[in-house]
């Protein structure tokens, strides 16, 4: 083709390319999976990775060994008083002063801080607590019966699948002091459970009494206080993980010293090895974000 006075040809010039935008809905000169230079501009990596200090991970496995002891701790108080060394009044005795104490010291870290909870000393508390024990002495013969046709050995391996479940189930969190969330609440049921069962195990109905209000201080109440001290004072919280362990470490070994060991050892691994770990494996972290990321929706209430 040549202009009009026929001495040059001309050429069919395509029109310029719009610029590319990262948008779906139009229609682009461009392939579905075309990319310019400035799509990666925004990219991110490990934009909200938490880098962790050792000593900050070691206090956060704390409410994890104290659980894990306290479980070997009772275990091996129920087989003291299944082999008849421990009587239902020496049983009483420890679990009205350990209430006693505790509540004392709960009292007495909620009054001097601002950490909010309700008080244990006030009418309303006493009485549920009494209403309570009375309840738990009249069903105790019940309790004490409930499983006779029941193998021993089947009862020893319930009790510790409940254990080991109230051990992954426990609410180790400590930003709530005064209400136990669904996790929470399905740990303090199966440590019921476990301690139903040892109970059923037991000679008199005194006996499984004594055993149970020991059980439900332990279980219940008792982590209550390990998280409040948790959050009142660190040191305070590894003296008590200290005394713990030692103290499942000591009255397993005339039961078992493999157990023992094994307690002990387990300990030492959670509190200082794991962290450990968790800080080496932070290299391997590779959190992409950047602008193909789906948006927050942002709530106004």
């Amino acid at each position: 083709m040549t202009d009009s006075s026929g001495s040059q040809p001309l050429m069919n010039i395509p029109p310029p390319k719009k610029p590319w935008q990262k948008k779906l809905y139009i229609v682009q000169d461009y392939p579905d999976d075309y990319v310019d230079e400035t799509f990666l501009i925004e990219l991110q990596k490990n934009a909200n990775v938490k880098i962790y200090d050792y000593w900050d991970v070691v206090v956060e496995t704390l409410v994890v060994t104290q659980h894990f002891s306290s479980i070997l701790i009772f275990i091996s108080l129920f087989i003291y008083i299944y082999n008849g060394h421990l009587t239902e009044t020496s049983l009483l005795w420890v679990g009205l002063v350990g209430l006693l104490l505790g509540s004392l010291l709960w009292d007495n870290i909620i009054k001097s801080s601002n950490i909010p909870g309700p008080l244990v000393f006030t009418k309303k508390m006493l009485a549920s607590v009494v209403n309570f024990g009375l309840i738990l002495y009249f069903l105790s013969p019940v309790l004490r019966t409930l499983t006779e046709d029941t193998s021993s050995d089947t009862i020893w391996a319930l009790t510790v699948l409940f254990f080991i479940l109230n051990l992954g189930f426990h609410d180790y969190f400590i930003d709530n002091l005064t209400r136990i969330n669904s996790m929470g609440s399905i740990s303090v049921n199966t440590a019921v459970l476990a301690c139903v069962l040892l109970a059923s195990r037991l000679q008199s109905n005194n006996l499984v009494f004594a055993f149970l209000v020991i059980a439900l201080l332990w279980f219940a109440l008792f982590p209550l206080l390990r998280k409040l001290l948790i959050v009142f004072s660190k040191k305070a919280s590894i003296i008590l993980t200290a005394v713990l362990v030692a103290l499942g470490t000591i009255l397993f070994l005339p039961i078992s010293k493999a157990v023992s060991l094994v307690h002990f050892s387990l300990s030492f691994f959670i509190t200082f090895i794991f962290p450990v770990w968790l800080i080496w494996i932070q290299r391997y972290k590779n959190e992409i974000h950047g602008p193909w990321d789906e948006a927050t929706p942002i709530v106004h209430r």
